[in-house]
């Protein structure tokens, strides 16, 4: 395991990716074979690492960005040939189901740089292209995007009242907001429309089950 004493945000691209690699295992996604993800096998050791800047959100496939990109490859239709805006990204396994399912643009944003280094790294592994779009954007419009992605951003009251307003201003404007979900109690469900259901494999040691339900929302 690669270890760093130094904060992630000054590390150089090539550091990061080092990190990555040296972190990680290239796999399949339980629920979304069709991509690769650079995943942990040992969540504690890295969360150990990494805390002190940011979670290692992006070092696993979460059940609620799993039951998202498997919605998009089964209905590409609701991103093909669209600008499409992946919202904290994490491993940046959205954004890649996007592309693998035809969004002409995908960009994906996170505020951790390991998160963005971890989204280069399995966008190559998988052959697509995603962009990368570092720091907070909640008070942008999305950058114009035609859909708005987000897996797993409900997790507590403080991020749920970040994201919330960013999220209403897309769908108002027109933009297609799809959000991915486990039943966190944080979600705002009378503010969306439920369209699919998935049973997700999950990491044991982070999950403390091996299975979690999860839903695809529509704003």
């Amino acid at each position: 395991m690669f270890a760093l004493p130094l904060s992630f945000s000054v590390m150089s691209a090539p550091t990061l990716t080092d990190f990555v690699l040296a972190n990680t295992t290239l796999a399949p996604v339980p629920l979304v074979p069709e991509v690769l993800l650079h995943s942990a096998a040992e969540a504690m050791d890295l969360w150990e690492l990494t805390h002190h800047d940011q979670p290692p959100f992006w070092a696993f496939p979460w059940a609620g960005g799993q039951a998202l990109a498997r919605h998009l490859l089964d209905n590409a239709g609701l991103v093909r040939d669209k600008k499409v805006f992946d919202l904290a990204c994490g491993s940046g396994l959205v954004a890649i189901a996007a592309a693998l399912a035809g969004a002409d643009v995908v960009t994906a944003n996170d505020i951790d740089p390991l998160a963005l280094a971890a989204v280069q790294l399995n966008a190559a592994a998988n052959g697509v292209t995603v962009g990368i779009l570092g720091g907070d954007h909640l008070d942008s419009d999305a950058h114009g995007a035609d859909v708005v992605l987000a897996g797993d951003v409900f997790y507590d009251a403080e991020i749920t009242a970040l994201v919330l307003p960013f999220l209403s201003r897309a769908a108002a404007r027109g933009a297609v907001v799809l959000l991915g979900d486990p039943d966190r109690a944080h979600l705002p469900r009378d503010r969306f429309t439920a369209c699919a259901r998935y049973e997700v494999p999950v990491p044991l040691t982070l999950e403390s089950t091996e299975t979690r339900s999860a839903t695809v929302w529509r704003a």
